[in-house]
């Protein structure tokens, strides 16, 4: 049984780390894939690295229906018996192309934004998909919310695979190369530089925490439109000695192997798989209570959580993961026993599975 994924996106983020997770471990399992996205992406580059069938296909916008027509016809190609959807404009384009093809569709929804009732929702999610996939019970009540029948929405979550994780690097050569001496407290924080990720805020925080010692850094990884302007606010408060920019990093297993707790100060997240990437090396999380963050990390157990854009409690919150070593090791401790409870990879490769064959026999009826 082979199953088309497509993804619309031209660069690489949580959301595509994800499909080539599902990918992986659905080869595994004796299911054939093959991804559609396009040409000059960087899906197309990793999918040429691990061996994944591939097909290029350019969508522009959601008015494109050339790309409507080009997946129909890779649909049909590869022989494809279901198309999994896993960006908005991959669902409106793809499931086009899917109908159009006889083929069942569904979709995977990862951000916790507002759905509008209207037309287009009541189209994409019960005329060209048969299932919406939630990564978190926050998108779920979101899906719920914009008038998505219950019955068509699934929540299965983001997950991580300990094994893809485990560092190349040891702890003290990452620190040397990024100019950290061993006894500094360094926290971590992953992910594009937008507004949303709350990077500002936690900024004023560091600048409030007011540490004991000043033995502390930060590692921002990542890149985006708002870069300029952090480091700009870096130096506004004088935490550029501290504070410190890497750029898009392709080792994020070696920088959480380096640190010693991850930040994750977001005003929106759908799930927060930075998350999932800190419990599986056993880091502590400090994060905001929003989206699936809320129900991924469990306040006081596995990390800390704090109200978004509240700058004085993430101070109080540093303050405490930064002083206390027995805190970051009890929290990340229980993070790593958390990851059992439905955030695996293989756990999220058997839901997927047992969704495929659900909508794969409600088709044939």
């Amino acid at each position: 049984m082979k199953i088309a994924h497509v993804d619309a996106e031209t660069g690489f983020s949580g959301g595509e780390v994800q499909v080539f997770t599902l990918i992986e471990g659905l080869r595994r399992a004796g299911w054939s894939n093959v991804l559609f996205a396009p040409p000059g992406s960087r899906c197309q580059a990793r999918a040429k690295e691990l061996g994944v069938e591939f097909g290029a296909v350019v969508m522009r916008n959601d008015l494109d229906a050339a790309a409507v027509l080009e997946l129909k016809r890779g649909f049909e190609r590869s022989g494809a018996a279901l198309a999994h959807l896993h960006t908005g404009r991959a669902t409106w384009l793809g499931g086009w192309a899917a109908r159009i093809a006889g083929i069942p569709a569904l979709t995977t929804r990862r951000m916790d934004r507002e759905v509008k009732p209207g037309m287009r929702t009541k189209i994409v999610h019960e005329t060209l998909t048969r299932r919406t996939v939630a990564i978190s019970p926050a998108v779920a009540e979101c899906l719920r919310a914009g008038g998505v029948p219950s019955e068509r929405v699934r929540t299965i979550a983001s997950a991580v695979d300990p094994a893809q994780l485990r560092a190349k690097r040891g702890r003290d050569d990452v620190r040397r190369e990024l100019g950290v001496a061993d006894e500094r407290v360094v926290l971590l924080t992953s992910g594009a530089l937008v507004r949303r990720k709350g990077l500002d805020v936690l900024l004023d925080a560091l600048a409030q925490a007011a540490f004991a010692s000043a033995a502390w850094s930060l590692w921002i990884a990542g890149d985006g439109a708002e870069r300029e302007a952090l480091e700009q606010r870096a130096r506004e408060l004088t935490l550029e000695g501290n504070v410190h920019f890497l750029g898009r990093r392709d080792d994020i297993p070696e920088l959480l192997n380096a640190c010693d707790a991850v930040v994750m100060p977001s005003r929106r997240e759908g799930l927060g798989v930075a998350a999932l990437e800190a419990m599986a090396a056993c880091r502590a999380v400090v994060a905001t209570k929003v989206g699936g963050l809320a129900s991924t990390v469990v306040d006081g157990e596995t990390g800390l959580l704090v109200a978004a854009d509240d700058a004085s409690a993430l101070a109080l919150a540093l303050r405490r993961v930064v002083a206390d070593a027995a805190l970051r090791k009890r929290l990340g401790e229980a993070g790593r026993a958390r990851l059992s409870q439905g955030f695996l990879a293989e756990q999220m490769v058997d839901a997927y599975a047992a969704l495929y064959r659900e909508v794969l026999a409600e088709a044939q009826r």
